[in-house]
């Protein structure tokens, strides 16, 4: 069965699947977010810690999880690609939705980026 997910652009998926902990506007401060073992990060700050450029591939696969080894504990994050590719059918056409998915929450990341010096606090 299809889900309608697929249809949502970046920013709907954001709110729907990970503002509860990182806030609604990315800044790691959602309603769950206190309530977690780890501190979730600021997703509007990426740019600025990997030295002015965003790392899109590297996100990509955070968010995705399921190519990730974690050496150390275990992953606190929902692994959305495979959450994506069952909640869209879990078959080959599942497989390419959940990767558009997974594209339109990086991009939507990369939309909201503060491109400002460090030192100056968030607005």
């Amino acid at each position: 069965m299809r889900r309608w997910f697929a249809s949502y652009s970046g920013e709907e998926l954001f709110q729907r699947f990970c503002a509860a902990c990182h806030g609604a506007e990315g800044r790691g401060n959602g309603p769950v977010a206190s309530s977690l073992a780890v501190l979730v990060p600021d997703l509007t700050r990426l740019y600025q810690r990997r030295g002015n450029t965003f790392p899109a591939a590297e996100i990509r696969e955070v968010i995705d999880g399921r190519s990730m080894v974690i050496a150390h504990g275990t992953r606190y994050m929902p692994v959305w690609g495979y959450e994506f590719w069952v909640e869209e059918g879990a078959d080959i056409v599942a497989e390419e939705e959940a990767r558009i998915m997974i594209d339109r929450l990086v991009n939507f990341l990369e939309s909201i980026q503060y491109a400002m010096d460090p030192a100056e606090p968030a607005p």
